[in-house]
């Protein structure tokens, strides 16, 4: 077996997970708990090994590099950061609910990193500028940002839909959600945590960029939006901290401010020319 069948196995896995949680919210079938959550660590343990087996199917080739250098193998740690940051939450707030607005982010991930017929799957060598030891630093911390924002935003639509003027009598699918302040603390939490490791990623980037281009910045599109992105977060949180900001304001700011990772992430490599335009292959 292939690390390319072993990613396929993973994303049917991710797909059975997001069934499980979403069934729990949907039908409250609460029984079902501990088999989604064992199908998550499941599927995250198949994702781990596939990571790992492409990474020596690449030294096995003569190349030898961290399975994490073009869209494909990006999306793929997308998927594997998500899984390993919601379990971090279903163990903090023993909350299977959660899983329901966080791993069809994973799902997706993968679904599309398999099935996309833009992305060549076989192993190439590396560009010069994606031959140096900057390469995982830079896109861990980069993608483990992205991935606590992608939760964040499943967050906010939850609060958002919990936040309706509805019934929320016992036993009604709403009431099933946590409370609002437990989920506009877990909102506040993970923005918090992806912002510092966003931050850790642009500079990161920018030391790489140094070494592989002699600038730290030249405001190419990829970078330009990725601060932008850094803004977009910067503010949600100082207007958190400073003015007291909450509740639907930074739920509708967690959904909108994923929108900005989207594009930075996947529409700049394919709609903006620039140096790192290798990412999209």
């Amino acid at each position: 077996m292939n690390s390319s069948q072993l990613l396929g196995i993973t994303t049917l896995a991710y797909l059975l997970s997001s069934m499980l949680y979403i069934a729990i919210f949907v039908f409250r079938a609460k029984k079902l708990g501990l088999a989604a959550t064992l199908v998550t660590v499941a599927a995250l343990l198949i994702n781990t090994a596939g990571i790992g087996l492409r990474w020596q199917e690449s030294y096995q080739a003569g190349i030898g590099y961290a399975p994490l250098s073009n869209m494909y193998e990006s999306l793929v740690f997308f998927a594997w950061a998500i899984a390993v940051f919601y379990l971090g939450l279903e163990w903090k707030y023993k909350n299977r609910v959660l899983g329901a607005f966080s791993m069809p982010f994973a799902c997706l991930s993968m679904a599309y990193a398999s099935l996309s017929p833009e992305f060549g799957k076989e192993i190439r060598p590396l560009i010069p500028a994606l031959q140096s030891n900057w390469l995982i630093a830079h896109v861990i911390t980069c993608f483990v940002g992205y991935a606590a924002f992608a939760v964040a935003s499943g967050m906010g639509l939850m609060y958002l839909i919990k936040d309706r003027k509805t019934s929320q009598a016992p036993g009604s699918l709403l009431a099933s959600l946590p409370e609002l302040k437990v989920i506009d603390d877990i909102i506040h939490k993970t923005l918090v945590f992806g912002f510092l490791w966003l931050s850790a990623g642009i500079i990161t980037g920018a030391v790489w960029a140094n070494s592989a281009w002699g600038t730290y910045w030249s405001w190419d599109p990829k970078e330009t939006w990725s601060l932008i992105t850094w803004f977009v977060y910067a503010a949600t949180l100082h207007a958190r901290f400073t003015r007291g900001w909450g509740g639907r304001r930074i739920a509708w700011l967690a959904v909108l401010g994923f929108l900005s990772v989207i594009f930075t992430y996947y529409g700049v490599n394919f709609l903006l020319s620039g140096l790192h335009s290798y990412g999209g292959s």
